[in-house]
């Protein structure tokens, strides 16, 4: 078990497992938290592949993309545009798409099928994520609808799983709820296709090899905010994307991060700080930007299964964005604008001179 304080820690951990085993490239579960930490531009810089085998994450890697939602990566994409990233990238990474290739669903993720089958078959050492940690038994979830992620946590000779620490539960007992709730609010199901558990290490059985890497990330930043803390409980499931006016005008690019919609315009903040003492430059910009991107209409709120109140952390984050840019050397217009009121609004015979000063 590896304790990563934050992203560069948590790649170099990763990269550290799979150049001790000598390989060149490793499988990919679907992971948010790998995504948050750029783990393959980390492994591409040391000269090992990372093969994303999600059947939505692969059309994404194969088009030089980003993501756009949380539970359906490539939903910016359609079919047809599949087919040509297919045709034209699928053979730069591995076995090329069929010839003859058409944008039918079934044939396309057929071409997916034979083309991650390689991968998993020669693949030494696999990467996940997880969805839950039981701390009661040291067991490890991951929940997924294509089977992937099983072929990735089963196959390879070592696992790497990188897992938020928010992401811990005390026993079995309350993974219960957990499990119900997920795919009821992200897919409609009773209960998801494929929940993997893993413990660690069984002789003849999967990897003989598991590491698990503890992400904190700025999540011990969260957690010492009384009111963006609650943000912590967030399960992934992307009901709040699916209802908000905001995302559904301006997609999840827009975002700038591999959290889009309501959760991302609050957990970014939270995690990665805001005001000066956040990432600065235009990073920094773009995340204070965040908490403003909401109509602060609610309805991410009623949706949310773990009942975030997203709002009141939007309008939390928004004073703190405020706060944390008041000793700026150069006042925002704003800001001027603000004092300009408060220093004729506070004497009488000052608000009358600015009265007959606004006839002109």
């Amino acid at each position: 078990v590896h304790w990563a304080r934050d992203a560069a820690e948590a790649c170099a951990i990763v990269a550290q497992v799979a150049r001790s085993h000598g390989v060149e490239e490793v499988v990919k579960v679907k992971s948010m938290a790998t995504a948050e930490i750029d783990l393959n531009t980390a492994l591409a810089a040391e000269g090992i592949a990372a093969w994303e085998t999600d059947l939505a994450e692969l059309i994404v890697q194969l088009g030089d993309d980003l993501p756009s939602h949380i539970l359906v990566p490539a939903i910016h994409r359609n079919r047809a545009e599949v087919r040509e990233i297919f045709r034209d990238h699928m053979g730069e990474a591995g076995r090329p798409a069929p010839e003859g290739l058409t944008d039918v669903p079934a044939e396309l993720a057929g071409a997916a099928r034979l083309h991650l089958r390689e991968k998993f078959l020669r693949a030494k050492v696999g990467v996940s994520g997880a969805n839950f940690a039981v701390a009661e038994t040291g067991t490890l979830v991951v929940v997924e609808s294509e089977g992937n992620g099983r072929m990735c946590l089963t196959l390879p000779e070592v696992l790497v799983s990188v897992v938020g620490i928010e992401k811990v539960v005390p026993t079995w007992a309350e993974l219960d709820p957990l499990l119900r709730l997920l795919p009821r609010s992200s897919t409609g199901e009773r209960m998801n296709p494929y929940t993997s558990t893993w413990s660690g290490v069984t002789p003849g059985d999967g990897p003989q090899e598991v590491h698990v890497v503890l992400l904190d990330n700025g999540r011990t930043n969260a957690l010492a905010d009384e009111v963006g803390r609650q943000a912590l409980r967030c399960i992934r499931c992307s009901a709040c994307l699916n209802v908000c006016p905001v995302y559904e005008r301006t997609g999840g690019h827009s975002y700038g991060s591999v959290y889009p919609g309501p959760i991302g315009a609050i957990l970014n903040p939270l995690m990665k700080g805001t005001g000066p003492q956040g990432p600065g430059g235009a990073a920094g910009a773009q995340t204070d930007s965040l908490p403003y991107a909401s109509s602060l209409c609610g309805a991410c709120f009623e949706v949310c299964p773990v009942r975030i109140d997203i709002p009141e952390v939007l309008v939390h984050l928004r004073s703190k964005v405020v706060d944390g840019h008041r000793g700026d050397r150069v006042p925002k217009a704003e800001a001027v604008a603000m004092k300009a009121a408060a220093w004729a609004f506070t004497d009488a015979r000052r608000l009358g001179l600015v009265e007959k000063a606004s006839g002109l």
